[in-house]
């Protein structure tokens, strides 16, 4: 599909519309080894060869990402405090990315990162139920009492009830080791569940998300692109009614 050259070198994070077309009338832009002369020149996104400064530049319309987020930093584009998990993508194509939902500042795990609006809107959407699975260590014991009541929804001072949520108890003790399956992405959600029934979580990382699943392999920090079949796998999935 043909584009405009100022659209083309400002989704690439070139610069900004008006800061490209400078880039543009200085004889910054090549395309196809030709200097561009206008910034309304059309190029096709996967076949024009486009260079600015004499580096190339490769078009994608959406990335996607699976990163292993650490504790520490927060789930956002922009922090004046905080790292944020965008500072780890340092290599990426695209400079529109953003993360699809929320992990609290200490909780590890998977996170999305993607620029496809509509796919992260049906995969946050409520309606939809996607699930996402954690790993947590909670203070207190965790009984098979706590499981049906999870699984019945409990009150965690809001209108509603959470959905139904399987817990998997992996070690019970003082220090009770678990995995919890939700549907849905209230505000702290996990661990004011576990406030519910009397226990404190300590520890907590997101396992997967719908179709994704994070393996051991990639460490606290690292990402990597999505495959082609994991992405089908995800449009499918958020397609889905539950």
């Amino acid at each position: 599909m043909a584009i405009r050259l100022d659209k083309f070198l400002a989704e690439l994070g070139v610069g900004t519309r008006s800061e490209v077309k400078k880039y543009i009338k200085a004889g910054l832009v090549t395309v196809d080894g030709v200097p561009a002369k206008k910034p309304e020149q059309k190029v096709e996104e996967r076949e024009a060869k486009v260079c600015c400064r004499g580096r190339e530049l490769t078009y994608a319309a959406y990335e996607y990402y699976l990163f292993h987020k650490p504790a520490g930093c927060v789930s956002a584009t922009q922090d004046k405090v905080h790292k944020t998990v965008m500072d780890y993508l340092t290599d990426t194509l695209r400079k529109d990315l953003f993360p699809v939902g929320r992990l609290d500042i200490d909780t590890e795990g998977l996170l999305l990162i993607t620029n496809d609006g509509a796919l992260a809107h049906e995969l946050l959407s409520p309606e939809k139920h996607v699930a996402k699975t954690y790993y947590a260590k909670v203070k207190g014991r965790v009984t098979e009492e706590d499981a049906l009541l999870f699984q019945n929804g409990v009150d965690i001072g809001e209108e509603k009830l959470t959905r139904p949520a399987k817990l998997v108890i992996l070690h019970e003790g003082d220090l009770s080791e678990v995995e919890l399956t939700i549907t849905e992405g209230r505000f702290h959600q996990v661990k004011r569940m576990f406030e519910a029934v009397g226990k404190q979580v300590v520890y907590l990382k997101r396992l997967s998300m719908g179709p994704l699943t994070l393996t051991e392999e990639l460490l606290p920090g690292e990402y990597r692109p999505l495959t082609a079949r994991e992405i089908e796998a995800l449009k499918r999935h958020s397609a889905e009614p539950f």
